[in-house]
């Protein structure tokens, strides 16, 4: 895994995380749909708004976001752990890697998940830092992470 290759340019980088957004957005869907079912079970506070009753707007802030969040890691740890390409990735031919070419360790998942957070949070600046070089985004560097571009598989006769 210690070969070159060349640094993922920013529209692959872009068009990986619009394919990953889609299963992403699906995997809320379902657990925002169970906590739905789930939540007015556990006693929590209820709100009534305009005769409806549902889970107090606090709650789903201090439980709900956080979980999505917590999920959302949890799918890019996973994949990063595994391989270093997500779905998304893969349909791309990007990978993740150690920047020493190695498998990505656990706590560079949180690190570069977190920094990749401050990234959209400063409405996609992070990503703008690979049009300089090592043409790395801001949470591959604050990771010691590298995302490349990975050779074309020949076809077998």
């Amino acid at each position: 895994m210690n070969d070159y290759a060349p640094p993922a340019g920013l529209i692959k980088r872009l068009m990986a995380l619009v394919y990953d957004g889609f299963l992403i957005m699906a995997m809320w869907f379902v657990t925002a749909g169970i906590f739905v079912v789930v939540y007015p079970h556990t006693g929590l506070p209820m709100e009534d708004i305009n005769g409806v009753t549902r889970a107090s707007t606090h709650y789903l802030q201090v439980i709900l976001f956080p979980l999505l969040l917590l999920e959302t890691w949890a799918f890019y740890a996973w994949f990063w752990m595994r391989g270093g390409q997500t779905l998304g990735m893969r349909a791309w031919r990007l990978q993740v890697r150690d920047y020493r070419g190695g498998p990505v360790k656990l706590w560079q998942t949180v690190a570069r998940f977190a920094a990749g957070c401050v990234s959209w949070a400063l409405f996609g600046a992070g990503y703008l830092v690979a049009l300089v070089e090592p043409h790395q985004t801001l949470h591959d560097r604050l990771s010691a992470t590298a995302t490349v571009v990975l050779p074309k598989q020949s076809k077998k006769p």
